[in-house]
């Protein structure tokens, strides 16, 4: 996880190839989601810790498949070799630096520790996706990872506003 939370590319590519990394891989997005939960207790008690274990696992097997598609079938460079195992792993690994979160329960910190953990984040998944899906570009791993995040921001509104989730903006009275 250090070397993760590091950028090392080296451990994203080992990490790739390693099968039994996997379980690793999803150990490592929990522990965010929990260092997460913590540093935000105060907003969302218990229930929002274990909600948000659900929230992370979810979004990232969602988000693996999301990257998965356009990174192999959309955008792929000529060298691009990857399966949706590998992405798992590289992608649960790129969520090391989120740890820090845990500190996000300080006072006059909380929203500092939120803004650098996920700029880390977001620099540890352009790293994991050039890895996983062979780029020689960062450029085009950081093109897959912002068209995955608004791909992925229309998905949770359109199930938003299918199961409820979004107000009414009718106007009109219930």
């Amino acid at each position: 996880m250090i070397r993760a939370a590091r950028l090392d590319a080296a451990l994203y590519e080992e990490v790739e190839h390693d099968g039994s990394a996997t379980m690793q891989a999803l150990f490592v997005v929990l522990l965010s989601s929990v260092a997460a939960g913590i540093g935000n207790l105060g907003l969302g008690g218990v229930n929002g810790l274990f909600s948000g274990l659900i929230g992370a696992v979810v979004g990232w097997v969602v988000w693996s498949g999301v990257v998965y598609l356009l990174g192999t079938k959309v955008l792929p460079e000529a060298g691009t070799e990857a399966d949706l195992g590998q992405l798992l792993r590289t992608l649960g690994f790129a969520s090391s630096p989120g740890l820090i979160r845990v500190l996000g329960s300080i006072p006059v910190l909380g929203w500092l520790v939120s803004l650098v953990a996920f700029f880390w984040m977001l620099a540890a998944t352009v790293v994991a996706v050039r890895q996983a899906l062979d780029y020689t570009s960062t450029a085009r791993a950081a093109l897959v990872c912002v068209l995955g995040w608004l791909a992925m921001i229309a998905v949770t509104v359109v199930i938003g506003m299918l199961f409820g989730g979004m107000p009414d903006l009718s106007g009109a009275a219930n």
